[in-house]
């Protein structure tokens, strides 16, 4: 979070904005040494360390890492995989379980003590791994059916008046090459700017009252840190949710890629 002390100028309250997400490099000049950037390949060596350890030694009788990964790819791979994408699921679950756990690991981040920063509220990294989504169900549609037996079925849906291709097609191409990809980058780094904004809101406001020379405010930062405590909660809710989201929205387009019909 941003430095406390600018909370509590002689100015009065300064409500938290998008510079708030603007962090300085932590040491040198490169962007590569911000602490998104850190975090993100953190992740990545905190989420391929936790399931090689946790199927290292896999057993009949699992250990209790071994049981919480089993649960977690097992509810990717039944519950998203093969009940969404069906038949030829398989080849696409170690894509989706990479998704959802980098995701829910980079929004988690948002509220473990001391690093307090969701990863996927700077929109360059949602953008990131839509591109990935947007890439794979374009290419799985284009080598099972051709490129123009694909946009074909796109933009000509059968059993509609001729004269509706004039509106339909050009939704139907804007819906799959530029609606799809940016509704699903921009919900998840919606939801998680908005949601640590208002983390920093209810918690610098309830440090701004405490520290307020009037009795009656010092008292309302008590349900400022309240609303900041039970907020949290419902932050963790909602990054859960998200990678959920993500995750279900990019079987169901790889779905839909291999779908005879579109």
């Amino acid at each position: 979070m941003r430095n406390s002390l600018r909370s509590s100028t002689d100015e009065g309250f300064v409500p938290p904005d998008a510079g708030d997400f603007i962090l300085p490099p932590i040491f040198g000049d490169s962007i590569l040494t911000t602490k998104p950037v850190i975090l993100v390949f953190f992740s990545v060596f905190l989420v391929s360390t936790l399931f090689i350890a946790s199927s290292r030694k896999a057993s009949i009788i699992p250990s209790k890492l071994q049981f919480a990964g089993e649960t977690v790819y097992g509810f990717i791979r039944n519950e998203i995989g093969q009940d969404v994408i069906g038949s030829e699921f398989r080849r696409f679950v170690p894509f989706l379980f990479t998704i959802f756990t980098f995701i829910l690991t980079n929004n988690l981040f948002g509220i473990i003590p001391f690093i307090q920063f969701p990863t996927m509220s700077r929109i360059g990294f949602p953008v990131a791994i839509t591109l990935f989504v947007y890439f794979t169900y374009h290419f799985v549609a284009i080598r099972k059916h051709g490129l123009l037996k694909y946009l074909k079925d796109m933009c000509f849906m059968p059993g509609i008046p001729k004269f509706m291709y004039l509106i339909q097609a050009p939704l139907e191409f804007a819906t799959y090459f530029l609606i799809r990809p940016l509704t699903l980058a921009m919900r998840l780094f919606g939801n998680m700017f908005a949601g640590h904004l208002l983390l920093i809101l209810f918690t610098l406001g309830g440090e701004y009252l405490l520290h307020n020379d009037n009795f009656i405010l010092q008292l309302f930062s008590v349900f400022s840190f309240a609303f900041s405590i039970v907020f949290t909660f419902f932050e963790f809710f909602v990054q859960c949710l998200q990678a959920y989201i993500f995750t279900l929205l990019s079987a169901l387009y790889i779905a839909g890629a291999l779908a005879d019909e579109h």
